[in-house]
């Protein structure tokens, strides 16, 4: 059957490991098949199981142990998975089981195996996962739908873990104690200097103005007046014009 090839859809992986992923090859009933390239330009076909199928801890295993078998007959060739109850009593393994170039058994388990065009893929891996019946060569018995048939989401794994925190060094750390005790201690002196130190210390009185002295002028000395002499008692002016009583008797100097 000629395999119909459609662009990657939302929620596809890019990569898985070092594959990466170019195309949807087919939609099965236990995962997705993609048309990949390899780290050394070579084309494959990667299986990767569904969401559902991957939280199922025996399609899992059953999806895992088909690889492995099929990495079993690809070394030794012990029969794989899917050889038929004839092939097994002959010896022979199952005709179109690929071969198995990477793979990945973790949560979100993958597997890659060269891509032939209209050849048996990686989506011969999903074949045995969902279980129809008792597996005795070919399988028999009632059909049944697994609850995780049905869904299309890829099994992603998951982002790989955040780093350590880095170790700080004993150097660094007493550094930086010491960088945050001198930031407190310099707080603290500056809130007690606004607060406290404010109130103790009077703000001092503003010095008096100087005194400026203005000298007045000396006084000047003024010339007396003569005084004209005047008749004494008898009219005549014989006498002194000077009374006797000035200057004890005196007179005039």
């Amino acid at each position: 059957m000629e395999e119909m090839v459609t662009p990657l859809q939302y929620g596809d992986p890019s990569h898985v490991g070092p594959i990466a992923l170019q195309a949807r090859l087919r939609t099965a009933q236990a995962g997705l098949v993609y048309l990949g390239q390899a780290p050394d330009g070579r084309v494959v076909s990667v299986a990767v199981l569904s969401s559902g199928a991957a939280l199922d801890a025996a399609a899992r295993d059953r999806f895992v142990t088909a690889i492995r078998e099929a990495e079993r007959q690809g070394r030794t060739g012990v029969l794989g998975w899917g050889a038929s109850l004839v092939d097994r009593m002959r010896g022979r393994g199952a005709p179109d089981t690929p071969t198995v170039l990477a793979m990945h058994d973790g949560p979100a388990p993958w597997v890659a195996v060269p891509y032939v065009p209209n050849a048996p893929g990686a989506e011969r891996f999903l074949d045995p996962v969902t279980v129809s019946g008792t597996l005795i060569g070919q399988r028999h018995g009632p059909d049944f739908l697994h609850y995780w048939q049905g869904d299309a989401t890829p099994a992603v794994p998951g982002p790989p873990a955040p780093p350590p925190p880095a170790v700080a060094t004993r150097r660094s750390v007493v550094l930086a104690s010491t960088l945050l005790a001198t930031l407190v201690l310099v707080l603290l002196v500056a809130a007690w200097l606004l607060l406290f130190r404010g109130e103790d210390e009077q703000e001092p009185a503003r010095p008096l103005p100087n005194t400026q002295f203005v000298p007045s002028p000396p006084p000047e000395p003024a010339s007396p007046v003569p005084q004209r002499p005047t008749p004494g008692p008898s009219g005549s002016g014989s006498e002194s014009p000077w009374p006797m009583d000035l200057d004890d008797g005196r007179g005039p100097i």
